[in-house]
C-alpha cells in the first residue's frame, strides 16, 4: 500500500495553486485493488472517558431518571434570568457565538470584466443568473454549502472555475469579519435546565426526574493539568413539591457507588451561585490516591425561587451536577486531565506488549486455499529432511494446479552443512518491549532469552513459517502472472524483513524510542523452488 507524500502536496500547491493540485487529488491517492476489512468481534478501544459518561448514563437510568437532551446554545438572557446581577461575571466565562454576514455584492461591469477576462464568456443570461445567485445568496435562500455550485451553474463552467471566480473576482467574501451575537455556548448545564423544566412543567407529572449527559464549555484562561475549555457534565434535576437539599448527597452516592467509590466528603459552600437558594449549595468530593488528596466531583443545591419564577416554576428544583472528567481522574489514578481526555496530543506513546504483538506478523501470503496447502507442504518437508546433510534437494509438493503441473522443493546447495540452518526454527516473542527471534531450546544462560520464553507473548511463528508463506505466494503469483520457475533462498537474516516479518511502523518508532530492541537474526538458510509446467 502506497503512501502521500504531504511535502511533495504542498510544495505542488505553493507552486501550481490549490485548485490545480486539488483537481488532481483522486490521481494522488495510492491505487489498490483490495478492499478495506472490517472484522465483526474484534473489540476496539473504548475511550476511558467515554466509558465513565456511558457509565453515569446508567446509574441515572438505573434509578429511574429520564435522559432529555438539553440545548448546547443558550441566549444571555437566559443567564440574566437566572444569576440576575451576577451575569455578566458569568457571562466572562462564556464563548459568545459569531458569524460572518451575508455581503450585499452588485455585479458591475468592471467584475463581469474580470470574469471574461478568466476565459468565461459572460451572456445576458448568464449574467441575469449570476445576479439571482448573489441576491439569493444575501437573503439566506442559498446554503453557503452550496453557493460555488449555484455560481457554476449559473455561468456554466467547472467548480473550479466557479472557485476561481469567486477568489479573483469577489475579495468582498475573503474579507468578511464575524459579527457577534446574544447567542453563548453553553457554559453551566443549568442554563439550559430552567428552559427544559419550563417546557415541561405541564406535560409531566411530578416528581419530574430528568438527567442529561453533555458537553460545555468554559472560557479558561489556558489548559493545564487541572483544567479544559471542554468538559462534560452529568446533571440531574428533580422538581417536586416535597424534596430536600439532602437528597444531593444521597443522589451522589447513589451514581457514584456503581463506579467503585465508596468514601465522600461534602462541604455546604460559604458563597451561594445566584441560582441557588441561599444555603442551599454544596459540593461533593471523592479522594484521589494518585494525588493524594480529596477533589471536588460534585456541586449540588437547590434552584432560587427568584429564578424559578423568572421560568413561571412552580415546584421546587434540585439540581446535581457531576464534572465527568474529575470522576475518571479519581477512577483511572490520572493527575493531568489533558492526558486523559487528549492523549493523542498530550500523552507519551505507550505499547503494552500484546499491542506490540498485534503490530508483528508474516508480512506477504498466500491468498487461496491451494497456495495455504503448498506452504503447509514446504514446511513439512524442511522439518522432516531439516538434518539431512548438504548439498541436498526434497520434492515438497506435486500436483495440477489451475490447469498447470507444480513441482515444489526445498534444498541447501551450499557443502557441509543441513537442509536448515538452525534460525529456521526460531520463533518470535514480545516481552518487556523487544521483539526477539528466540530459539526452542537452548541459550538459557542469557536471560532476555530465557525470560522471553517464560513470560513473553509468543507470537506463534517461526522463521521457516514466515518464509514458506512467502514462497507459496511467489508460486501463486506465478501461476496467475507468470514466470514458469520461482526461487526463493534466505541465508542469513539481519532484519525482520529477510525473513518476510513485518513490524508495523508504530510498533518500530516505540521499539526505537524506548531504546528496546529487534532482535531476528541468525543463520536461516532456507531455500524453496518450484517448477511450472503447462
Amino acid at each position: 500500500m502506497g503512501k502521500l507524500n504531504p511535502k511533495e502536496i504542498l510544495e505542488r500547491v505553493k507552486r501550481e495553486g490549490f485548485e490545480r493540485v486539488w483537481l488532481e487529488g483522486a490521481l494522488l491517492l495510492p491505487k489498490t485493488e483490495k478492499m478495506f476489512k472490517l472484522f465483526p468481534g474484534r473489540r476496539g478501544a473504548p475511550h476511558p472517558l467515554f466509558d465513565i459518561l456511558q457509565k453515569l448514563r446508567q446509574s441515572f437510568l438505573d434509578f429511574g431518571f429520564t435522559e432529555v437532551f438539553n440545548p448546547v446554545i443558550v441566549d444571555e438572557t437566559e443567564v440574566f434570568k437566572q444569576y440576575g446581577p451576577e451575569a455578566p461575571v458569568i457571562l466572562d466565562r462564556c464563548y459568545y457565538l459569531a458569524t460572518l454576514p451575508r455581503p450585499d455584492i452588485g455585479l458591475s461591469k468592471a467584475k463581469c470584466a474580470e470574469i471574461k477576462a478568466l476565459g468565461v464568456p459572460l451572456t445576458d443570461e448568464g449574467t441575469a443568473a449570476l445576479r439571482g445567485v448573489l441576491r439569493d445568496y444575501k437573503r439566506s435562500e442559498i446554503d453557503a454549502d452550496d453557493f460555488v455550485e449555484k455560481l457554476a451553474e449559473a455561468l456554466k463552467v467547472s467548480d473550479g472555475t466557479a472557485t476561481r471566480i469567486l477568489s479573483k473576482v469577489f475579495p468582498e467574501f475573503a474579507a468578511l469579519k464575524p459579527q457577534p451575537s446574544a447567542l453563548t455556548l453553553r457554559s453551566h448545564m443549568t442554563s439550559a435546565w430552567f428552559p427544559t423544566l419550563q417546557a415541561l412543567q405541564h406535560k409531566m407529572a411530578p416528581p419530574i426526574k430528568l438527567f442529561s449527559v453533555g458537553i460545555r464549555f468554559r472560557r479558561e484562561q489556558r489548559e493545564d493539568p487541572t483544567h479544559l475549555r471542554v468538559h462534560n457534565a452529568a446533571s440531574c434535576v428533580i422538581m417536586d413539591d416535597e424534596i430536600n437539599v439532602k437528597d444531593g448527597e444521597e443522589i451522589t452516592r447513589a451514581v457514584l457507588k456503581p463506579l467503585g467509590f465508596e468514601n465522600f466528603r461534602f462541604v455546604q459552600k460559604v458563597v451561594t451561585s445566584k441560582y441557588y437558594a441561599p444555603g442551599t449549595e454544596y459540593e461533593g468530593y471523592i479522594f484521589h490516591s494518585a494525588l493524594d488528596r480529596w477533589v471536588e466531583v460534585v456541586n449540588y443545591g437547590l434552584y432560587s425561587p427568584v429564578a424559578l419564577a423568572e421560568y413561571g416554576l412552580e415546584y421546587p428544583v434540585l439540581n446535581v451536577g457531576i464534572g465527568a472528567e474529575r470522576v475518571a481522574l479519581a477512577l483511572y489514578g490520572e493527575t493531568d486531565i489533558r492526558r486523559l481526555v487528549l492523549p493523542q496530543f498530550y500523552a507519551p506513546l505507550t505499547l503494552s506488549d500484546i499491542e506490540i504483538a498485534k503490530m508483528v506478523e508474516i508480512d506477504i501470503k498466500p491468498e487461496t486455499e491451494m497456495s495455504a496447502k503448498i506452504q503447509g507442504a514446504i514446511k513439512a518437508a524442511a522439518l522432516t529432511h531439516a538434518e539431512e546433510p548438504s548439498p541436498c534437494e526434497f520434492l515438497a509438493y506435486e500436483g495440477k494446479i489451475m490447469g498447470k503441473w507444480v513441482k515444489v522443493y526445498v534444498y541447501e546447495t551450499d557443502a557441509d552443512t543441513k537442509l536448515l540452518g538452525p534460525a529456521a526454527f526460531n520463533r518470535l516473542y514480545v516481552y518487556d518491549g523487544n521483539v526477539l527471534g528466540v530459539p526452542e531450546k537452548g541459550m538459557k544462560d542469557i536471560p532476555l532469552v530465557r525470560e522471553a520464553r517464560e513470560k513473553g507473548i509468543p507470537l506463534g511463528f517461526s522463521y521457516l513459517d514466515a518464509v514458506a508463506s512467502l514462497a507459496a505466494a511467489k508460486i501463486e503469483e506465478a501461476l496467475n502472472k507468470g514466470p514458469k520457475a520461482v526461487n526463493v533462498r534466505v541465508k542469513m537474516a539481519k532484519h525482520p524483513s529477510d525473513v518476510n516479518i513485518k513490524i508495523g511502523e508504530v510498533a518500530r518508532r516505540y521499539i526505537t524510542g524506548e531504546k528496546k530492541r529487534i532482535e531476528v537474526t541468525g543463520p536461516v538458510f532456507i531455500g524453496v523452488r518450484a517448477e511450472i509446467a503447462p
